[in-house]
Formats: structure tokens, C-alpha cells, sequence
């Protein structure tokens, strides 16, 4: 993290984004709020904004809420519940370098997701098993704290008092 932040050794990353995500990304060196966010019995909300391949359907943003059945570590495990929407509009968001790849015939909506848990590749995994798989994934919330009004490699320094209202339990 050094090469790309000036911060105290002691800071990490709380949870991860993979190579192909994007948003937000907390950094912390409080070992309170690391286990607040990743401990799965506090179900904190990640909102996710997900550019998918293809008119998604009514009957697959259904399926999405209910839960589907998606590989975690080799093993079958079924979602959570979640919520989600598709965008009446594309929402602003920056350009992504290197874009996602664009075919004019085919549409590539967005939808929001809010989960409360947060398996690895998770987002990907269930729109990939409803049909429409992802082409960009926004992590744009974790419970109140949101990426509204950064750039790509912004960073935004939180008191204390201010992480902890962000997290609510």
C-alpha cells in the first residue's frame, strides 16, 4: 500500500476488492472496526453497482433477491437474501481504464446490489448464475460510508468518530 498511499505501517485493508473490482476500500489500523465489518454475524450492507451483460430480467433480479446457489470454495453455498434494482438510468460513475468491453447490439445495464455478506467473488458469481454475467463492479457503500464525491484513487482521511458513525453496530 505504500507504493500507492502515505500511511502508517499498521494500516490494511479491511476486507478486499479483487483485480477486475472497483470502489470502496477501507483502510484502518483500528482491530475494532476490522472485526465490526468482517465479522458475518454484524450483516453489514455493501452496496454494489454491477454492469451486467444483457437486458436483465424481472425473473432474474427475483432470483438475485431470493438467493441463488453459487460455488465457495468448491462447496455449493446459497445467498442471502439481498436487495436489488436495476437503474433507470446509467449512474455517473468514472470511466474505467481499461473500459469494459462493448458490443452495440447487446445492452449492458446496471443494477444495485445490497448484500450482507460478502463471499469471495460473490456479486460476480450470482449474476453470472441468473444469466448476466458482470462486466464492472462497483463496491459503492459499506453500510453509511460511501464513495460519493471520490475519483478513482481518491483517498478520504475519518476521524475515529466519524468511521464508527459510518458503521452501525
Amino acid at each position: 500500500m505504500k507504493d500507492f498511499f502515505d500511511v502508517p505501517p499498521d494500516v490494511y485493508p479491511v476486507g478486499r476488492l479483487d483485480y477486475d473490482s472497483e470502489g470502496l476500500l477501507i483502510l484502518t489500523n483500528d482491530k475494532t472496526i476490522n472485526n465490526k465489518l468482517l465479522n458475518p454475524h454484524n450483516e453489514h450492507i455493501r452496496e454494489y453497482w454491477v454492469q451486467v451483460d444483457g437486458a436483465i430480467t424481472a425473473d432474474a433480479v427475483n432470483r438475485l433477491q431470493q438467493g441463488v446457489c453459487i460455488s465457495v470454495d468448491g462447496k455449493k453455498y446459497q445467498t442471502k437474501k439481498c436487495s436489488v434494482a436495476i437503474f433507470k438510468t446509467a449512474p455517473a460513475v468514472p470511466e474505467r481504464n481499461p473500459p469494459i468491453r462493448f458490443r452495440a447490439n447487446i445492452p449492458a445495464p446496471w443494477i444495485k446490489m445490497k448484500l450482507t455478506e460478502g463471499k469471495n467473488r460473490q456479486v460476480r458469481k450470482m449474476t453470472a448464475e441468473v444469466g448476466f454475467p458482470t462486466l464492472r463492479l462497483i463496491r459503492y457503500s459499506i453500510e453509511k460510508c460511501t464513495i460519493e464525491g471520490l475519483q478513482p484513487g481518491d483517498m478520504r482521511m475519518l476521524t475515529q468518530n466519524e468511521l464508527h458513525h459510518f458503521i452501525r453496530k
